[in-house]
């Protein structure tokens, strides 16, 4: 299995994109709506990250539960995909939902959803430590 992120929309204040849990012959097993923050050179903390492929391995955070760590992020450290609704929720990480809808009407679309997609992703990975994901514009 691997994972592939494909950013569809860059906006203002946010990406949003689709993760797909595929199998090795690119098949899709299941899909989730993703959230990170704009492009903004990679600067931590307020960018996304780069485009790439990554190892992620699965990581109890105190702050988030069930995770995954993407490691070997250039000039970045501790980006997980975890659970989460809002852009001001992110710190340069990713968020996943089943759906996407503006919940604290904004005028930005938020992820919903986050707990059961992050547990249904897990779930898909109960026997692996680690998985790759590319990530493209």
């Amino acid at each position: 299995m691997k994972l592939f992120l494909k950013r569809y929309s860059h906006e203002e204040k946010q990406n949003l994109g689709l993760l797909y849990l595929l199998k090795d012959n690119n098949s899709v097993i299941d899909k989730w709506d993703s959230l990170e923050l704009p492009w903004v050179n990679n600067e931590r903390r307020v960018s996304c990250i780069p485009e790439g492929t990554y190892e992620a391995i699965k990581h109890k955070s105190p702050k988030f539960g069930e995770t995954l760590w993407l490691q070997d992020v250039p000039n970045r450290s501790e980006i997980l995909i975890h659970k989460g609704n809002f852009h001001s929720d992110i710190l340069g990480c990713i968020l996943i939902g089943t759906d996407l809808k503006d919940i604290n009407n904004d005028d930005f679309l938020d992820v919903v959803n986050s707990t059961t997609a992050i547990n249904q992703l897990m779930d898909y990975l109960k026997d692996i430590k680690s998985i790759s994901i590319k990530i493209l514009n």
